[in-house]
């Protein structure tokens, strides 16, 4: 068992199954799945506590869409399947290649999967890759013949006989499927949902905590597929014509931190007037690099960015003010979605309130709060394990060590399990204090509207009345909702009027006809939807069936069709359920 590179007799005639891991996702069972671990970004990790306001709203498994891409070979790939969906892809066609993606919470999964695979298939060849191969030892708890650490793309490429340092091809693809808010579905596909946009993996800045950074060679290294700006360009331009898209959630952890190239990008955005928008992972220090003129030209519209915790060592966050950053990013349109640590080195039952009083202050649109975990293959858990504060495996599973549970070592303050109580205190507080995130939203899109709906540049007075667009109509009808919703309650209603009456103040009496009608029926469909996940429901992705071009070859074309499983079935790498 190797990560090294030795070649596949078959080579590229190697048949090749990618699969995530099976579910169901958001249940308790022997195979490490727990309820409290969605497979839901946003739900498990940013408004867990918000009931019918939670944003729901899955994400494709965007790595081995990657791997599919840049493979000559014929190629299966299998989003969320189910277990008895993946035994029957094992039962009905053969393999010589089977490669599974994980995170480590899943490793559970994947060792039956392995073993189904022995069973069902003992000659093909198991890969396994993804944040799983940082865990100790994982080679003795699966039998997989390969554990792939890092660049997964040249691993497979090489595997199979092809140039490795051949240009990277994008998937096209878009961000999300499946979202729904306020008991409302979202369409997704064309001029509705993002595409997902991969300029790099992994970061340099190499934060202790930071498992990606880890799986990618720790800090100050990190994997750039595409080096330039126009690159860059040339494949936005071929997914924005090929998606109908104008606007990309840009999975890199520091995006802005290669500065030549983002700032050729916006070259090119000029030049050729493209309105695009853009949603990035930034530190604050890089976004304090770049003028607000930059930033909005370049066309970022939502920022994920750290916060981690008051004077903490992060050198990211150094001498920066972080509710100015925050309040100046919402004066001109941006949203925020801050990311906070529960359990540092100095969190104390004692100063814990203050701790999570100082998150809650910033007022981001969104707030993620995660337990400081140490994760393996990061210089964090290095410093747990040298001082020997690790709790052994017996005792705290690896499908809880997700950071939205306990701690998986001895923290020197928190003891007796307290950390999901401030960690629950955190989210609540938030929701509390300032109000579903949608309205929060609402309120930083209205106040970049007012800035901006004048800006000199065509193209940016362009984006901006696209993105504005609903709030006259639908974004106005759901604070029409919200409001009635929190009749009772002063401070929030209160909130709601406010908000309600400026967009009313800037949009006029089509706002105020078509509110009331839309509200009503947003506030029905809230109320249901708050029933419902009272009842226990659980939302699951629909599982996806895909097939390169080689591989279609080998078989008849299987025309695009959900299946009654809600299987999306077919040979568009962008197929959304």
């Amino acid at each position: 068992m190797t990560d090294s590179i030795t070649m596949h007799p078959k080579g590229t005639k190697a048949r090749v199954l990618l699969t995530s891991v099976f579910g169901p996702f958001a249940a308790d069972d022997e195979y490490g799945s727990r309820v409290v671990n969605p497979m839901e970004l946003y739900q498990n990790q940013v408004t867990r506590v918000q009931g019918p306001f939670s944003l729901r709203m899955f994400h494709r498994s965007f790595s081995l869409l990657m791997l599919q891409a840049n493979i000559q070979a014929p190629c299966t790939l299998l989003d969320f399947p189910t277990q008895d969906r993946f035994i029957r892809e094992l039962s009905d066609h053969r393999y010589d290649v089977i490669g599974i993606s994980a995170i480590i919470p899943n490793v559970g999964k994947v060792k039956r999967m392995c073993e189904l695979i022995r069973r069902h298939q003992p000659g093909a060849v198991i890969v396994v890759g993804g944040h799983i191969a940082n865990k100790e030892n994982i080679e003795e708890t699966i039998d997989a013949d390969h554990i792939v650490k890092g660049d997964g793309i040249r691993w497979l490429r090489g595997y199979l006989g092809q140039p490795v340092e051949a240009p990277v091809q994008h998937p096209e693809s878009y961000s999300a499927f499946g979202s729904r808010i306020m008991g409302i579905p979202l369409k997704d596909g064309p001029g509705r949902t993002a595409a997902i946009l991969i300029p790099s993996v992994g970061c340099p800045v190499g934060c202790n905590f930071c498992s990606t950074s880890a799986l990618f060679g720790g800090k100050g290294k990190f994997v750039n597929f595409y080096e330039t700006g126009d690159a860059l360009f040339e494949v936005m331009c071929r997914i924005e014509k090929n998606l109908r898209v104008n606007s990309f959630f840009v999975l890199d952890e520091n995006f802005l931190l290669h500065r030549k190239r983002a700032l050729r990008l916006l070259e090119l955005m000029e030049a050729s007037q493209k309105s695009w928008s853009l949603s990035v992972f930034s530190s604050a220090r890089v976004l304090r690099s770049y003028s607000f003129e930059q930033i909005v030209g370049l066309g970022i519209d939502w920022v994920w960015m750290g916060i981690e915790g008051e004077n903490t060592r992060y050198r990211k966050l150094g001498d920066i003010d972080t509710r100015q950053l925050v309040s100046d990013l919402h004066s001109h349109g941006i949203r925020v979605l801050g990311s906070s640590i529960i359990g540092l080195e100095d969190h104390t039952p004692a100063n814990i309130d203050s701790v999570i009083d100082h998150a809650v202050g910033h007022n981001t649109d969104f707030h993620q709060f995660m337990l400081y975990t140490p994760n393996p293959g990061t210089p964090f858990y290095q410093e747990q394990q040298n001082a020997g504060t690790l709790k052994p495996e017996a005792d705290f599973p690896a499908a809880d060590a997700h950071g939205q549970y306990r701690f998986s070592y001895r923290h020197p303050h928190i003891t007796g399990d307290r950390e999901e109580t401030f960690l629950l205190n955190a989210f609540e507080k938030d929701y509390q204090t300032n109000g579903p995130s949608l309205a929060r939203l609402i309120r930083t899109m209205l106040t970049g509207w007012q800035r901006n709906r004048n800006h000199p540049e065509p193209r940016i007075r362009k984006r901006y009345a696209r993105d504005s667009a609903p709030l006259k109509t639908t974004y106005a009808g759901a604070v029409w909702a919200m409001r009635r919703y929190y009749r009772k309650n002063a401070p929030m209603r209160g909130k709601m009027d406010r908000l309600l009456n400026d967009i009313y103040r800037e949009f006029g009496w089509l706002s105020r006809l078509v509110a009331p009608a839309v509200g009503t029926f947003i506030f029905q469909k809230l109320i249901r939807e708050e029933k419902r996940l009272a009842a226990g429901w659980r939302y699951e992705p629909a599982n996806f069936c895909e097939k390169n071009a080689a591989a279609r070859a080998l078989n008849r074309p299987a025309s695009r069709a959900v299946s009654g499983s809600g299987e999306i079935v077919g040979k568009r790498r962008h197929a959304i359920a």
